[in-house]
């Protein structure tokens, strides 16, 4: 395995979820589903949503001071932000502005990503070849999700997937051979992407009257179909990444997969030959939080001890696009 130096890996991490909890018991009160339903079909518990007055950038900011102080660097050695996010506080400025203001930083660049659920995957291959090429040194990516503000809570298909939360990392270079991100693989196919979409609000069909009226500033998604390409696609490019970097299935310490659904991490883990207690899983108690569910979960799983210095990480995203991608890590 060859891997070019300098080598990026992850210095700090940080999470926020908002306070509020609604359980699958709270959603039998809005739409006709029960606790067994959501359970057999999701996995999921209950799920975190943030104040009507928090907004995306909020809830990065605050994941941001958290990675950063967990670095321990100061704001003023982070020299560029990327914010991944589905749920902008604005179609401009960025989220990412917005967040480099609350977080006090300045003069340094930040843009947002547009990759949906796979936005962490997708910011991870940008800052290690940006890290790589020398013009940074620490750079802070950021996934912030307030899906509550787009979902119908009148669809039970839909609104018993979702949750908020925020998951900041601070990625480093250093001159170690073989550690951090030793490689990624991204995809996207947009021929599909109208099967998990929010169909109006941007240039192809402005906000009116009928679009509102219609429902069409709520996510849409053809779950069936969905659940399909994302078991395929993920399967398929973790394949390929660890052919790619010369490593067998059995060095994985941990794979942080996408917490959308437990059927389709299961199903993953049947195809890839892991079992799936190698599989860190967390969205019982989140939810699908779209970008934010790898970063979360990692962080919860280091702190519980699942993975150590030299182990092998596996990541694996698929999201509305269609976006999909996979990043192995070697544990610093």
């Amino acid at each position: 395995m060859r891997t070019p130096t300098p080598s990026v890996y992850v210095r700090g991490m940080g999470v926020y979820t908002p306070e509020r909890r609604l359980t699958n018991a709270d959603l039998t009160r809005l739409v006709d589903t029960s606790d067994e339903w959501i359970r057999t079909r999701t996995g999921i518990v209950e799920r975190r949503l943030a104040d009507a007055s928090e907004s995306a950038s909020d809830m990065a900011a605050k994941a941001g001071e958290k990675a950063i102080a967990d670095a321990g660097i100061s704001k003023d050695e982070i020299d560029l932000i990327i914010v991944a996010t589905a749920t902008p506080d604005h179609a401009f400025p960025s989220t990412a502005c917005r967040t480099q203001a609350k977080l006090g930083i300045k003069d340094v660049p930040a843009f947002d990503m547009s990759a949906a659920c796979s936005g962490f995957i997708y910011m991870m291959q940008i800052a290690n070849h940006m890290l790589r090429a020398g013009d940074y040194r620490n750079v802070l990516i950021i996934s912030t999700e307030k899906l509550s503000s787009i979902v119908n809570w009148e669809d039970r298909n839909t609104c018993v997937l979702f949750g908020d939360a925020s998951a900041a990392f601070v990625l480093t270079k250093c001159n170690e051979p073989y550690v951090g991100i030793l490689g990624n693989i991204l995809g996207a196919d947009g021929s599909n992407g109208d099967l998990l979409s929010l169909p109006a609000g941007g240039s192809a069909c402005p906000a009116s009257y009928e679009t509102v009226r219609g429902g069409d500033h709520y996510l849409h998604m053809a779950g069936q179909e969905v659940f399909k390409i994302a078991v395929r696609t993920m399967s398929d490019c973790c394949r390929r990444l660890l052919e790619k970097c010369n490593v067998s299935a059995d060095e994985i310490k941990c794979v942080i997969p996408h917490q959308a659904n437990l059927r389709i991490i299961d199903a993953v883990a049947r195809q890839l030959g892991i079992p799936l207690e190698r599989f860190c899983v967390n969205l019982q108690n989140y939810g699908n939080t779209s970008s934010a569910t790898i970063p979360n979960c990692m962080k919860e799983a280091y702190d519980a001890g699942r993975f150590k210095e030299g182990d092998l990480v596996l990541l694996t995203a698929f999201g509305g696009g269609f976006t999909w991608g996979a990043t192995l890590i070697r544990w610093k």
